[in-house]
């Protein structure tokens, strides 16, 4: 007869379950980010990178020397050599033959373009997100909302401009369809540092307000037309006002942000 170890249930006798404590409304709406450990050099590399170009503290144009980010990340250029490959396919960066390489400037026409499908890109998935969102997140869109209400006077700009982008990767989970979303998420990284001019400019902030709270309003109702109508204006600047935000925009000065500076890679 075969004994069972002591402290075991018996085989009849259902498992206890293991409640863990709910996360709260802001805690769910961000995904954990891998481990640094888990990451290769040239992974944190692309990361660091990818992140000062968002922020436009690596703004469109910029030059991105090998050696000289070699040095700055204190490695060798090859994993720096694969970060800036990994950049162009998303692109990111441009890669030129015996040239650093820089980070992409777009072209006016190319931004019209790319505003215009990205704003049929979230319309959709405000419009998912009418039909499919959850209570939590309804919950945890409402109190972003709210924070991005509590930012607007202040001079944190980095703070307001991650909250918003919060808000929109929320809607972007609530339309539940994952390729959707990585699709609308890939072309809003490529025109973050454009975006990112408008969205920190003090005049702005109240209109990004007044737009997110009617596509908060239509998500909430489960109005599908109304919210993707509302996310299609809000992200297009007021429609009429993108081609006047192109036309400036040589001339705008780029978002404050922090000089990159030396990176020491954990092993």
């Amino acid at each position: 007869m075969r004994r069972r170890k002591a402290g075991r249930a018996p085989y009849n006798q259902p498992r206890r379950r293991r409640f863990l404590p709910a996360a709260s409304p802001l805690e769910m709406t961000s995904k954990p980010a891998p481990s640094a450990s888990r990451l290769s050099h040239s992974q944190r590399i692309q990361q660091v990178l990818e992140a000062e170009i968002f922020s436009g503290a690596l703004p469109p144009g910029a030059r991105l020397d090998e050696v000289e980010l070699a040095a700055r990340f204190q490695v060798s250029r090859t994993p720096v050599r694969e970060a800036l490959r990994h950049l162009a396919s998303a692109g990111l960066v441009q890669v030129r033959s015996r040239q650093p390489a820089q980070v992409v400037e777009l072209p006016a026409h190319k931004l019209v373009e790319m505003f215009q499908v990205m704003a049929e890109l979230e319309g959709l998935c405000a419009r998912l997100a009418a039909r499919r969102i959850t209570p939590a997140q309804i919950a945890a869109l409402n109190a972003l909302h709210q924070a991005l209400v509590a930012l607007a006077d202040t001079d944190r700009v980095d703070d307001f401009y991650e909250v918003n982008r919060r808000f929109h990767e929320l809607i972007y989970e609530a339309a539940q369809n994952e390729f959707l979303a990585e699709q609308t998420r890939a072309l809003r990284n490529r025109v973050g540092a454009y975006r990112r001019l408008v969205t920190h400019r003090s005049s702005r902030r109240a209109g990004t307000l007044d737009e997110h709270a009617q596509v908060l309003r239509c998500i909430v109702a489960g109005d599908e037309e109304g919210a993707a109508a509302a996310m299609r204006d809000h992200v297009n600047l007021l429609g009429e006002k993108l081609l006047d935000f192109i036309a400036l925009f040589p001339r705008m000065a780029p978002a404050p942000a922090s000089r990159p500076g030396r990176v020491a890679l954990a092993p």
